[in-house]
């Protein structure tokens, strides 16, 4: 793989293992096995999907984004466990200070530089998030932006838990997108209500069609029971409006590689 390609390797649930200007980055950690439980005193979550790739599978990292930690379906027991192994973890600020040790906070817009072992910079940038409705309190989350110094021309997202809303919006305005990882699946859990707390598939296409330039790769939408949407329903979406070749899907386990530059 040349260093101005992207790599993409599916693990399951929001976990993906992104590779970039010869660095490795690993989204929200999960490698929780298939039936795990995790009960709070609000509601319980049910894992239904194991990981395609074990933590041991991995290779050396660079960093592990953690998009936020206070909810199991995005940081598991596992994918904390892996945390105290890692280089670098970057999440928000009050995740940092809960997760201690190599976390690091990013302030919204923050932007941190590392070098590849090809001497090309990558800028990762964290960006805003909103995990539900604007008068609901889910917490803290972030997303990140990918560039490459070589490549500053096709800018890499990736959502985290978020809605669609003029923080996302945003972000297209600020960066060239031409990769959105995004977490869909509609998620929904009964102290919410009736609200979603991840991208659904009609605003998948809402974003897709704001950013014309972007390919559109799915992530949490299957795995967890309180996903409401899966492939089948984000498909039918991106279809009806003539969007379907704007979706890339991942097959768990196997890496894909997209070359930023011939976007």
């Amino acid at each position: 793989m040349d260093d101005s390609d992207l790599r993409l390797t599916y693990i399951g649930g929001p976990t993906a293992l992104i590779e970039i200007g010869g660095l490795r980055f690993l989204t929200d950690p999960t490698f929780d096995p298939a039936g795990s439980r995790y009960p709070t005193s609000e509601y319980v979550l049910r894992k239904t999907q194991g990981p395609a790739v074990p933590p041991a599978g991995l290779g050396e990292l660079t960093a592990v984004l953690v998009s936020h930690g206070h909810h199991f379906d995005n940081l598991d027991h596992a994918g904390r466990e892996l945390l105290a192994h890692a280089p670098l973890v970057l999440t928000t600020v009050a995740g940092a200070t809960a997760l201690g040790g190599r976390a690091q906070g990013l302030a919204l817009w923050q932007t941190v530089k590392l070098t590849g072992p090809s001497g090309d910079e990558v800028s990762l940038t964290a960006v805003p998030a909103r995990h539900g409705p604007a008068d609901g309190d889910r917490g803290p989350v972030i997303g990140f932006v990918l560039r490459l110094g070589s490549c500053p021309q096709s800018a890499v997202y990736i959502s985290g838990d978020t809605v669609w809303y003029d923080g996302v919006e945003e972000v297209g305005r600020r960066f060239p997108i031409r990769v959105a990882v995004l977490n869909m699946g509609a998620a929904m859990v009964a102290v919410a209500g009736p609200h979603h707390l991840t991208l659904t598939a009609a605003e998948g296409v809402r974003l897709a069609e704001a950013w014309p330039g972007a390919v559109v790769v799915p992530l949490h939408y299957e795995g967890w029971e309180h996903f409401t949407e899966g492939r089948a329903e984000i498909e039918a979406s991106f279809e009806e409006r003539g969007l379907l070749t704007r979706l890339c899907w991942l097959t768990p386990g196997v890496p894909q590689a997209i070359a930023l530059a011939a976007l």
